[in-house]
């Protein structure tokens, strides 16, 4: 059973670094390719980053492409989103997503509850 829980959130300004990670207390995470979405107030959920189930293969959102990057420790069942060069702009409830390499958030079935990052000017 997938059980994905996000920590690492929190306030920083911008040009800042933050890391978010996503545990699978389930410990079936090293299966399955794994996603980071974000969704600020009034907004729909956006991709982020995708990573298959080996490290091979990452796809990422154009907006944070060369800010971000997604990493996987499958021997700790846990998914990393290393942000740095924050801008105001990603201020966002992020949530990581299993069991898929996929940029849409609706191929997702399994989320966590999502860490606030909030970004300031």
């Amino acid at each position: 059973q997938v059980q994905l829980g996000e920590s690492g959130g929190g306030l920083v300004q911008a040009g800042g670094s933050l890391r978010l990670s996503c545990v699978d207390s389930g410990r079936t995470l090293s299966r399955y390719g794994m996603g980071w979405f974000r969704q600020a107030p009034g907004k729909e959920r956006e991709f982020v980053a995708t990573i298959n189930w080996s490290s091979a293969s990452i796809y990422y959102a154009d907006s944070v492409l060369g800010r971000f990057a997604i990493s996987r420790d499958n021997a700790k069942n846990t998914v990393y989103l290393q942000m740095t060069r924050l801008k105001p702009e990603d201020t966002a409830v992020y949530y990581c997503a299993a069991e898929q390499y996929s940029s849409n958030w609706r191929d997702y079935e399994y989320w966590g509850q999502g860490t606030q990052v909030t970004v300031s000017s």
